[in-house]
């Protein structure tokens, strides 16, 4: 079975010209407030905390971010689904809730598609699979072993049911033939630290968070989910290469509006985002946490969300994964 997620390489590697804006003179009047449906700390925290720092300082306007976790993301996601549509309520929606959960969620409090309005894709990071340093293994090969040796006692921890950390780990076990169990958390940063903590012995973490724990010895990284290595880490192995061909799987971050946001106030978003997604000095602060500028219309985001669902609707089916 082949996960195929070319965010990091083809959507990625190309930043298309900025979508062409038209006026909108009168925004923004007042603080826009960017919702990050998981606790602070995670990779959707820290992208959503790098665009809002942004604004403010173009736009002399307060961004602010705020964390709404809870339901793998539904909570805040319906939260914006459900909010004014003039531009002063916006997500940082992820992999997750606006692709997985629509396949792996019985009900949905809201429509990824039809209640929101794509602005533009912010970036996309690979996935390490960490350990906890007591667990005694030292690469994939070395993990599967013991997994087959010891089954159901290895806990895998993630941000949430439906993130791509959580899915990831399901196609892992699939792919493995391992039996282990999800414990999912309010977001990555809990998890982490009960990662840290030996509660948990594994997690497939987006790189941001784990990248500082990898570096300090804390966490031990055996492999990353992309086709390809990642450059911030480039001694550690694909999990591809490392006996599980065709394992590939990353996660992306998007901002979204509320359906029915005029035209104009989508368009001068995405041309402001996209101003600073192309800017060496994005780049360069993305890269340096794992992270890969992505960018486009939000036509192109349209279009990579109707894929990735499509996607990940077809791994959903094979891992078996489900919530009520």
């Amino acid at each position: 079975m082949r996960c195929s997620e070319r965010v990091a390489t083809s959507a990625l590697a190309v930043l298309p010209t900025p979508f062409v804006q038209a006026q909108a003179p009168d925004y923004p009047t007042k603080p826009i407030r960017i919702v990050v449906p998981f606790p602070p700390g995670g990779a959707t925290d820290i992208l959503a905390r790098d665009v809002a720092q942004k604004l403010t300082e173009s736009w002399g306007q307060q961004v602010i971010v705020d964390n709404r976790p809870g339901a793998g993301g539904n909570i805040g996601s319906e939260l914006v689904a459900k909010s004014a549509p003039d531009g002063y309520t916006l997500e940082m929606g992820t992999v997750g809730t606006h692709a997985i959960n629509a396949s792996l969620y019985a009900k949905m409090p809201y429509d990824h598609v039809k209640d929101f309005a794509p602005v533009i894709l912010v970036a996309g990071v690979p996935n390490v699979l960490v350990v906890n340093p007591a667990l005694p293994v030292n690469s994939v090969q070395e993990l599967i072993a013991y997994a087959k040796a010891n089954p159901g006692k290895l806990n895998f921890a993630s941000s949430g049911n439906g993130t791509s950390i959580h899915l990831s780990g399901e196609l892992f076990k699939v792919m493995a033939g391992v039996q282990m169990t999800h414990v999912p958390y309010k977001g990555s940063a809990p998890a982490l630290q009960d990662l840290l903590g030996g509660q948990v012995q594994l997690m497939f973490d987006n790189l941001p968070p784990s990248l500082p724990q990898i570096k300090a010895g804390k966490l031990r990284a055996l492999g990353v989910t992309t086709a390809t290595r990642s450059p911030a880490l480039p001694d550690v192995p694909t999990i591809a290469e490392s006996g599980l061909p065709g394992f590939e799987s990353s996660s992306w971050f998007g901002v979204l509006a509320p359906a029915g946001t005029p035209p104009a106030v989508i368009a001068k978003l995405n041309a402001e985002i996209a101003t600073w997604v192309a800017s060496p000095d994005a780049k360069q602060k993305l890269l340096a946490i794992g992270a890969n500028a992505a960018g486009g219309t939000p036509d192109d985001f349209a279009k990579h969300i109707a894929a990735e669902t499509a996607k990940w609707a077809k791994v959903v089916k094979e891992s078996g994964a489900k919530i009520d």
